[in-house]
């Protein structure tokens, strides 16, 4: 692998910084806001479904994630949900906007081993807004050669991605805590993947299967990147 890698891509959420933890408090914070109506966990599985059901039309990110509350707030309530939830609900979206960015381990030591040697870019998906905001806060922004805010990250989105940067597949190395959304696709394409694990996934993007690829590298920590390409 090392011979062929120019291009290292870096996933943000949950890979560079924090991201899911917040959103699971948030939850927990919803889920106490109708618990008159039913249990916890069964807000969780209600908000859960509406945001499979809205992926298509409101993408990844906190905005889309404050509608869907909003939704299904009205919807376990049979519409009879109060203004004054409403704009808790509200709240809680824009606390979660507004969380302090919290870099990982091993992030800064990292990008500045590889900064010289490859071509650094990020590739993500989430709000455009959002994830602007929070490369900017993170005092990474300086690293990374290209920024790409991806609505998804399936095999043709990659594609578009490698075309942009004027790249080959088997020049291209993405590393990310999603096995779906960040290893899989790159495999595909026949590009290089290497897993960093992060302690809470989401539920869309989990995958249990083990991973048989010799393009495949899995990791403990994110700097361990380092040793395996120098």
């Amino acid at each position: 692998m090392k011979n062929n890698i120019k291009t290292i891509a870096f996933d943000a959420d949950d890979t560079l910084w924090v991201n899911e933890t917040y959103f699971q408090e948030a939850e927990k914070q919803f889920g106490e806001l109708l618990k008159d109506y039913l249990p916890i966990q069964e807000v969780s599985k209600e908000l859960f479904q509406t945001e499979i059901k809205n992926l298509p039309l409101y993408g990844y990110g906190v905005k889309g994630f404050m509608l869907c509350m909003i939704e299904t707030a009205n919807r376990v309530s049979n519409d009879t949900i109060s203004p004054t939830v409403i704009n808790k609900i509200l709240e809680i979206g824009n606390e979660l906007i507004l969380q302090p960015i919290d870099v990982l381990d091993g992030v800064i030591t990292t990008l500045e081993a590889l900064k010289d040697d490859y071509r650094l870019i990020v590739a993500t998906k989430g709000d455009l807004l959002d994830q602007e905001r929070k490369l900017k806060n993170s005092g990474l922004e300086h690293y990374f050669h290209h920024i790409e805010i991806m609505s998804d990250k399936k095999v043709m989105d990659y594609q578009k991605l490698i075309h942009h940067l004027d790249s080959k597949p088997e020049e291209f190395l993405m590393i990310g805590n999603s096995v779906k959304s960040d290893i899989l696709p790159v495999l595909e394409l026949g590009g290089y993947a290497a897993h960093v694990p992060f302690h809470t996934t989401w539920a869309h993007e989990k995958h249990e299967e083990d991973i048989q690829d010799p393009h495949f590298t899995k990791l403990q920590a994110i700097n361990e990147i380092v040793s395996i390409l120098k």
